[in-house]
């Protein structure tokens, strides 16, 4: 079995477009040891779709790899979108071979929690998943993402070709316009070619689909920037311009993604806006849908993406819309929320990752004991949908 890829790329020397201050890094002299060969076994098989997530891989495939904080959270951002073919987490970046979750985690490797994405780039073009990276995680943070604190939490890009260095580099450009003119800290994002990759545990593996409320940290600035396609992208590059992922046409009620905060204000009212964007809650039965008994797919408010069944809605009576499961694991993605001096488990959208409310252990015990609270605002009722 295979457990380490070896992807370096022609430059053998990281030139990093930002210098980064890393006083507690371990450098090749004070990192762990390490060993020849993993301490563990791998299947190999991605959980989701069935891929293989070790190589070979298909011919005229590509891999990219990113890291953006714990890596639970970070996979799950990409094994969905149209185009991709296999994801895995792993080690990379660092000085320690063969490395265990506990070593990463000790900061005495170097390594990052990484993600490894194998894409097909005639479906999905590189800028796109650099889009996603980038919108999708805080990259002013430098060694840590929200409470998630450590150099393995670091913000990285490495590249597996010349080709890519110069998406990345203008991607990373770009990005850092729209922070500066949002008022925001610079990108620290190292930036630097691919070295070897170790696949990490099995258990990590789509760790977020076999534990679908398991924890994620991730989250974005705020800010958000459309990356227009290089010259020659042909169909890939044109999504990305539009806002959409390749293969969306299969789903006709799917909107095509809002490039910016002001594009979202556009698009929505202020109260849908308040919920959807700004994590705001209606008021309790105040709601179009609370006590709603129509059939139909509910889906989200601002992309369409397909959420919830109506045989899956209740009557909770806590004054919002309630659902015992979404339509499946992979339609929304769940964060700890800390605000208010409380803790509780948001969940969004997981296209465009909007609020949409939070789950409790409180549902019916015959039918999996969680309630999905959601707010109307957040949801649309499709009743041409088959789904239900």
């Amino acid at each position: 079995m295979v457990r380490t890829i070896s992807i370096q790329s022609a430059q053998e020397v990281p030139d990093m477009l930002w210098s980064r201050n890393k006083p507690e890094m371990a450098t090749a002299e004070t990192a762990l040891a390490g060993r020849d060969q993993p301490p563990f076994d791998i299947t190999g098989v991605h959980a989701v779709n069935g891929h293989l997530i070790v190589p070979p891989y298909p011919d005229g495939h590509e891999v990219a790899v990113f890291a953006l904080g714990c890596f639970w959270g970070a996979e799950r951002l990409f094994w969905n979108v149209p185009g991709v073919f296999a994801t895995a987490v792993g080690y990379a970046g660092g000085h320690t071979p063969n490395p265990t979750y506990e070593e990463t985690c000790s900061g005495r490797t170097g390594h990052t929690e990484a993600v490894l994405i194998v894409f097909d780039p005639a479906q999905v073009a590189y800028r796109q998943l650099l889009e996603v990276f980038f919108n999708e995680h805080d990259p002013t943070q430098e060694n840590r993402q929200g409470n998630d604190v450590g150099t393995q939490y670091r913000s990285a890009i490495y590249w597996t070709s010349e080709e890519q260095r110069t998406e990345v580099e203008s991607a990373a450009a770009a990005y850092g316009k729209a922070l500066a003119d949002a008022g925001r800290g610079q990108v620290v994002t190292e930036l630097a070619p691919a070295g070897p990759f170790y696949f990490a545990e099995e258990y990590h593996q789509q760790y977020l689909h076999k534990v679908p409320n398991g924890y994620c940290g991730l989250k974005g600035t705020g800010v958000t920037c459309s990356l227009a396609p290089s010259p020659g992208e042909g169909e890939a590059g044109d999504a990305a311009a539009q806002g959409t992922a390749a293969g969306d046409e299969a789903d006709p009620m799917l909107k095509p993604l809002a490039s910016s905060d002001d594009e979202w204000r556009e698009r929505l009212t202020p109260a849908q806006y308040d919920v959807l964007r700004q994590a705001g809650t209606e008021r309790a039965f105040a709601g179009t849908y609370t006590d709603v008994e129509d059939e139909g797919l509910y889906r989200c408010m601002a992309c369409g993406n397909p959420l919830y069944t109506s045989n899956t809605k209740f009557h909770s009576g806590s004054g919002w819309p309630s659902f015992t499961e979404a339509v499946s694991p992979d339609a929304v993605e769940v964060i700890e929320d800390k605000k208010f001096g409380m803790v509780r488990t948001e969940v969004r959208c997981a296209r465009c990752h909007s609020h949409l409310g939070h789950v409790f252990p409180d549902g019916p015990s015959d039918r999996g004991g969680q309630r999905h609270c959601m707010n109307s605002l957040a949801l649309e009722l499709d009743q041409t949908s088959t789904q239900s």
